[in-house]
């Protein structure tokens, strides 16, 4: 099994850098489209199926355009999670987002002045979270992993890296 850096176009290590964490949004991050365009596939498969059954042959095309539609709603939305990926290295922090445009930050743990974890009831259930970067002099969040799963374990390897660079006490 190849590394996530192996694996990647966009991430490329120093010599010594290696990778502590990563991994894409939570599958809950999907949400409601992903659920809603998969409910009226079904939906219109069925009434594809029905439509032809009783000889509408006309209502029968119309669901099957809804159910295409879905489809490719459906397809969107996991492409869209796929294609969003979050690295901790030992040297730097990594978020890539994106399908036919890409967008990677890339922050040097040096820079990093605090972190925080934010997780809802039901993040902190079903293991997911938002991890916030700050650097010094900013007010908003240079990087955040949003619905991260396993966020304390994220959060855990900024925290030993960040005290490796001098930084200790700021998380």
């Amino acid at each position: 099994m190849r590394s996530i850096a192996e694996a990647t176009d966009w991430l490329h290590l120093a010599g010594d850098e290696t990778v502590l964490w990563s991994s894409r949004p939570h599958p809950i991050a999907l949400g409601s489209r992903f659920v809603s365009a998969l409910a009226i596939t079904v939906f219109a498969l069925v009434a594809t199926a029905w439509a032809w059954d009783r000889g509408y042959t006309l209502v029968g095309w119309v669901a099957v355009s809804v159910a295409l539609l879905g489809i490719v709603a459906a397809t969107a939305a996991y492409v869209r999670w796929t294609n969003t990926r979050y690295v901790i290295t030992s040297d730097q922090l990594y978020a890539k987002r994106g399908v036919i445009s890409r967008s990677v930050t890339q922050l040097s743990l040096e820079r990093v002045q605090n972190t925080t974890l934010e997780q809802s009831v039901a993040g902190r259930i079903l293991g997911y979270g938002d991890v916030a970067v700050y650097t010094a002099g900013s007010g908003s969040p240079e990087v955040t992993f949003v619905r991260a799963p396993t966020p304390g374990d994220a959060r855990s390897a900024l925290a030993t890296q960040i005290g490796r660079s001098g930084n200790a006490g700021r998380v």
